[in-house]
């Protein structure tokens, strides 16, 4: 029976008919002895030969191992002409990534540039906060703030509003006493919404479309007036990266081998076989615009999957895009961004280094990085959030406003489930008295 199940399920997924199953059934051992018209027992065909033996593990790597040593690669430069900050006084600087040290021509500072071979390299990236920029203060006609008591939401409020909720909760702010906006760092730059609320609505309504499990009357929220159009705060990271790496390649080559099957007879194969290599190498790759979420008030994972945002099209900062727009207040400090967009940074490092490593596998054994001339930016990036309950349970669907994407979360209409599930049954059912059916007839 767990054999006619899967013919059944190989049917339901369009991989063969209900013949083909069929003469499958007849000719598989778990049918019983097949008898011929000579009424002899048939044979029963050889099994195949064994699958290739999988990839052998590297050995580590020894402390006395000589590595191949590769030139090193530079995978990503910056654009002609960009400026790099010097971390001792803060004067932008031209820089060819090809030379091996910063040098400012102001206060004498020197940066080598030599990722290190043994250990990992820390540079105090908080000694660049100690020469924040001049233009921290408040956004105009933003002078105060609530911090929500339902989500947490630092929203800076209009000087001209008196009451507001808040639109990642929709707790009502009006007796949230409010308070002198802190000092930030102000925005640099931002995005204009592009997308319309009514075109936002389209979006949300396309999205639950495409939700088969969803309740049918989920898509009336939608229709409610409850999407808020809100900047949400971001970083950007610009970084100049030299890596040093120490792994091995592996090589796959093939033998002939012979093996006894089933029968008893002695058979050959093809196995493949691995060749491992040690090697080191030097990566350089500049990042540009790594981004990073300052706000804790949505879940990252819907944050992320609303990328990309055209951040070529970013504009100056005014005061004056932020009218009728909700906006929050950076939560995520400067030196805590750069933790993430160092971790986003490893991981497309990682590969590089696999790709300059080459061969047919790759496995690292050290990475060690050094970040130059790294850069930042407080941007404020457009999107319409809707907050709903539904059965007692908080929803939110967040919307691109550059691009119309949706991402958020909604509910499971259980008597679909239900349904679905028995339908999936009832079929799985017929198709196997059709294949048991079908092997009687013959």
């Amino acid at each position: 029976m767990s054999d006619d199940r899967q013919l059944a399920r190989d049917i339901l997924a369009g991989k063969m008919t209900v013949e083909q199953a069929a003469k499958l059934r007849r000719s598989s051992p778990a049918a019983g002895a097949a008898v011929d018209s000579g009424g002899a027992p048939a044979v029963n065909v050889p099994p195949p030969a064994p699958k290739a033996a999988p990839v052998s593990m590297p050995l580590p790597m020894p402390e006395d191992a000589v590595p191949e040593a590769k030139a090193p690669v530079m995978t990503a430069a910056p654009a002609q002409g960009r400026k790099f900050p010097c971390k001792q006084c803060g004067a932008r600087l031209d820089f060819d990534p090809s030379e091996r040290a910063l040098k400012c021509p102001y206060c004498g500072h020197v940066e080598e540039i030599a990722p290190s071979k043994s250990g990992v390299v820390e540079h105090d990236y908080a000694s660049a906060l100690n020469k924040l920029p001049a233009n921290a203060g408040t956004i105009v006609g933003r002078s105060t703030e609530v911090r929500c008591p339902g989500c947490g939401a630092n929203v800076l409020i209009e000087d001209n509003v008196e009451t507001q909720s808040c639109p990642f909760c929709a707790t009502h702010l009006e007796n949230v006493p409010r308070t002198a906006a802190a000092s930030m760092i102000q925005p640099e730059c931002v995005l204009p919404f592009r997308v319309t609320q009514r075109q936002s609505i389209d979006a949300f309504n396309q999205w639950i479309k495409s939700r088969w499990f969803a309740p049918n009357n989920l898509k009336q929220l939608a229709n409610l007036g409850q999407l808020s159009g809100i900047y949400l705060p971001f970083w950007t990271y610009d970084s100049m990266t030299y890596t040093h790496y120490t792994g091995q390649r592996g090589d796959d080559y093939w033998e002939t081998e012979s093996y006894t099957d089933s029968q008893g007879h002695r058979q050959t194969r093809q196995v493949r076989r691995t060749r491992w290599h040690y090697v080191s190498g030097e990566v350089d790759h500049f990042f540009d615009d790594v981004l990073v979420c300052a706000s804790r008030s949505v879940p990252t994972k819907y944050v992320t999957e609303l990328e990309p945002w055209d951040l070529a099209h970013l504009e100056s900062f005014r005061a004056e895009f932020l009218a009728s727009f909700k906006t929050e207040r950076y939560v995520v400090t400067l030196p805590e961004g750069f933790v993430t967009a160092q971790q986003i940074m490893d991981t497309e490092i990682r590969r590089l280094c696999c790709q300059d490593i080459g061969g047919d596998h790759q496995q690292l054994s050290s990475v060690q990085t050094q970040h130059v001339g790294v850069t930042y930016k407080h941007i404020l990036l457009p999107l319409w959030l809707a907050v709903y309950r539904y059965n007692n349970q908080t929803y939110r669907i967040l919307v691109n406003a550059r691009t119309g994407e949706v991402q958020g979360a909604r509910p499971y209409s259980w008597i679909k489930i239900t349904l679905a599930s028995l339908a999936g049954a009832i079929a799985l059912i017929l198709i196997i008295v059709l294949i048991q059916h079908g092997h009687a007839q013959r």
